[in-house]
């Protein structure tokens, strides 16, 4: 009787360990199935939201007397939103719509890339140039310094907040230098180079005044050309201040001082006040509709994986 007692409770011991077994199977396979069930509607929230969704560039649709707006926002780089295809594309499309009555550059950026920023400016000069009666503004609105006060410097006037930060006319370039600290450290740098010069900037080298000239100079053939389009976008409205073109920035209440903005304003001021229309219409280049598929796609996969992963419960985020 105890042998038949004792193979009953083995019997059912391994039957309870088949049943768990079963369950945390179930338990894996919901899992995985809710987290392809996720990606799938991730996808098609994507594909909806991507084809319908309200940021579509409203141009195509804008059929009634308007005023662009085109923003400027963030860094100023060939790899950044803000760049110079983007932003020509842009002012290109607002400038051939008959349809605007004016366009506004909303620019919160504290500059970048210089020749970025001069290719954006000489867009903006040569489409004046063929069409004089639509007017352009800038409108600064945090901060318009460095590159994207250039690019403002070359519309027909220039509009900020008192608190807005305005201006920074200079160049820079950004380095540091290691040499005492790889001595105290006992390391010895080994560089070959073809070329006298090609270890320039180097930061693990000691410093080398006929170089520091050098790059002294490229930086003075960058800030004159930066000037010379500033006084050539801002004409006389500029103040003669020796500071002005020193690289200081200034609030927007001094920069109307020194005639680097023309009033105190932001976008839908311009539009009410100054050009009379304010209806806006956005025609800040957006990402396409690839990218955005692939951006909501991505966010839905790492949500979902989160969820799977237990990174992020019910009701807790």
């Amino acid at each position: 009787m105890f042998e038949h007692s004792k193979s009953a409770h083995w019997e059912q011991q391994t039957l309870r360990q088949v049943l768990l077994e079963h369950i945390i199977e179930q338990r894996r396979a919901r899992r995985w199935s809710l987290f392809f069930k996720l990606l799938v509607l991730g996808v098609i929230a994507a594909l909806f939201f991507g084809l319908f969704n309200k940021d579509l560039p409203q141009p195509t649709i804008a059929s009634q007397a308007h005023t662009a707006l085109i923003d400027v926002e963030g860094e100023i780089g060939a790899e950044e939103e803000a760049n110079a295809d983007n932003i020509r594309d842009a002012l290109k499309t607002a400038f051939e719509n008959k349809q605007v009555k004016g366009i506004v550059l909303r620019i919160n950026s504290p500059g970048g890339s210089p020749v970025q920023a001069r290719q954006i400016y000489s867009e903006i000069r040569a489409l004046k140039s063929k069409n004089p009666t639509l007017k352009i503004y800038a409108a600064i609105e945090d901060i318009g310094t460095s590159a994207a006060y250039l690019i403002a410097s070359a519309t027909d006037a220039i509009y900020s907040d008192k608190t807005s930060l305005v201006g920074s006319i200079g160049a820079k370039i950004d380095s540091f230098g290691f040499v005492e600290a790889m001595n105290k450290i006992g390391v010895e740098r080994r560089l070959y180079t073809a070329g006298k010069y090609k270890g320039i900037l180097d930061p693990f080298t000691p410093r080398i005044p006929e170089e520091d000239a050098f790059i002294r100079a490229q930086l003075n053939t960058v800030h004159t050309a930066f000037i010379e389009n500033v006084k050539e976008g801002r004409g006389t409205r500029l103040r003669e201040d020796p500071e002005l073109f020193s690289g200081l920035f200034w609030s927007g209440e001094q920069a109307l001082g020194l005639g680097l903005i023309d009033g105190y304003g932001d976008a839908q001021f311009i539009a009410r006040e100054i050009i009379k229309v304010e209806n806006l219409v956005d025609y800040t280049p957006t990402l396409n509709l690839l990218d955005r598929i692939a951006r909501r796609v991505g966010a839905s996969i790492g949500f979902a994986l989160s969820l799977h992963t237990g990174l992020i419960q019910k009701g807790v985020r």
